[in-house]
């Protein structure tokens, strides 16, 4: 690349700096691929279009990285704290140790990007001003070194200074996507950036993209954590301060921040293309922002949709999942998740999808109105909007198998080692069987073990724990029975997890 493609814009930028941090923004909750995701466990967490969970294919995304730059074996998540500990879980199934940057509150990617930045920095050694790459956690990429490559390219102009976005040429008038305004171009094959444009209508689209003037915006930046931190106190000076608060008065322990509550909630909440991009092309703006092409097989996976467009199809143009049975079928994604036999007979562009506790059937071309479709089931309070019959927990999970009037049956399965917290409830009794495992169970004052086909009573009010001393899973039924028998009836008196209040 041409050095005089790039314009040094902060003091100090000059300086070469080899060292490369991956930023993962993990905070989304991806309403528009419901009913698979939901609040508590977002898209992010589940294997959407591959064996690996879309989080997991994103922390293994920098591997192979050109051996020329330092990549830091650790990349930094942001997260919610509801979403953590299955971070974690995942994370250390794919053999990566991240830096958890756990948000107290959801502020968009700005204020995210600004803690990362601040993780980013406390960790380097030396003093060492790292370039971060960040990507959100729910993006597909087909080709994988292409990306390198992109990323490359863009490193260069951010150890200049410069703050430099992937752009992705547009194969098609796409109203899902944001759209990037191509300025000049420089010698390298990227652009400066003249302006984001937000998701545009179907007839607007088409006009940008017969234009050739505009480029999809795939969210990824590349930029020096001193550089964004500067550009975040220039122009938003308001969301620095509280972010720099916040991390003066958080907490670190192993491999987690937890950023300062109080702090935090007061920072204002702005997406990082609302924040800084749109401000960078202004005349008075001392920082300079390009856009770098990636021709990757890219997709945000924002839609059902986008997920079809993403995965290969038989000759019919269908995507099967699961048990999934197609006749006459054409253009139609179809995934059975719930593990009953989904059939589509004569469909055309329809999207069917089938959990354990809802059935979404849409056309195609509304697939964006699923979000819409969220916020109504959320208003009328079902619990369809937030959670999976199946709910995890940092201990394992629990399945809600059947309900009635003062009565449900779970099944839950507990870790190896893990446990869940000494708890109470004011309304509930308790019974449970052993279906594997062995269970240590404390009851009151009591303390026994229980292995397969052996049982307990837990009666309402007494405190008791539920632990996997064992080196297999632990898988119970508990039949609860009591004139109210919701999440919220449980007083917590020891926690391994942090959750007592």
């Amino acid at each position: 690349m041409e050095e005089h493609d790039i314009a040094v814009v902060v003091a100090g930028a000059a300086k070469e700096c080899r060292r490369i941090v991956q930023v993962i923004l993990a905070g989304g909750s991806g309403t528009r691929l419901w009913p698979i995701s939901r609040e508590h466990y977002p898209k992010q967490l589940i294997d959407v279009i591959g064996d690996q969970s879309l989080l997991q294919a994103t922390m293994t995304r920098m591997q192979g990285f050109a051996n020329t730059w330092d990549v830091a074996a650790e990349p930094v998540i942001v997260c919610g704290a509801e979403h953590s500990f299955a971070t974690r879980e995942q994370a250390r199934q794919c053999g990566v140790k991240p830096c958890v940057v756990v948000e107290p509150a959801r502020r968009d990617t700005a204020p995210a990007l600004t803690l990362a930045a601040l993780a980013a920095l406390s960790a380097s050694a030396g003093g060492d001003d790292p370039i971060l790459v960040a990507m959100p956690a729910d993006h597909a990429i087909a080709d994988v070194p292409a990306l390198h490559r992109a990323i490359e390219h863009a490193a260069r102009h951010a150890q200049a200074g410069e703050i430099a976005t992937l752009g992705v040429p547009p194969t098609r008038a796409d109203t899902g996507f944001g759209y990037i305004r191509l300025g000049a171009r420089l010698q390298s094959g990227a652009h400066r950036i003249d302006r984001f444009v937000e998701k545009p209508a179907a007839e607007l689209a088409a006009q940008y993209v017969a234009s050739g003037g505009y480029w999809w915006n795939s969210g990824m930046f590349v930029v020096r954590a001193s550089v964004w931190l500067a550009a975040v106190e220039h122009f938003q000076p308001d969301m620095h301060a509280a972010c720099i608060q916040a991390h003066a008065s958080g907490t670190r322990e192993d491999d987690s921040i937890a950023p300062g509550a109080p702090e935090f909630e007061g920072c204002p909440s702005d997406s990082i293309d609302y924040a800084v991009m749109e401000q960078l092309g202004k005349p008075d703006s001392p920082f300079t922002g390009v856009v770098v092409p990636l021709e990757a097989g890219w997709s945000d996976l924002g839609s059902w949709d986008a997920v079809w467009q993403a995965m290969d199809k038989d000759e019919f143009g269908n995507v099967a999942n699961g048990r999934v049975l197609l006749e006459g079928a054409t253009a139609t994604y179809a995934r059975a998740q719930g593990g009953r036999l989904v059939a589509c007979v004569g469909t055309h562009d329809l999207v069917v999808v089938e959990t354990d506790d809802a059935v979404l059937v849409a056309d195609r071309s509304h697939v964006q109105d699923v979000k819409g479709l969220v916020s109504r089931i959320r208003k009328e309070k079902s619990p369809e909007a937030d959670n999976h019959r199946k709910v995890h927990r940092p201990w394992g999970f629990y399945d809600s198998i059947d309900h009635g009037d003062r009565f449900q049956v779970k099944r839950i399965v507990v870790s190896p080692g893990a446990c869940l917290s000494l708890q109470m409830h004011h309304h509930r009794a308790e019974h449970w069987v052993v279906v594997s495992g062995t269970a240590l169970v404390t009851r009151g004052e009591e303390q026994f073990l229980l292995t397969e086909n052996q049982s307990t009573y837990i009666p309402l009010g007494v405190k008791h724990r539920l632990e996997n001393p064992g080196h297999m899973p632990l898988q119970i039924i508990e039949v609860q029975s009591g004139a109210y028998l919701g999440e919220d009836d449980i007083v917590r008196f020891d926690d391994n997890y942090g959750r007592c209040k």
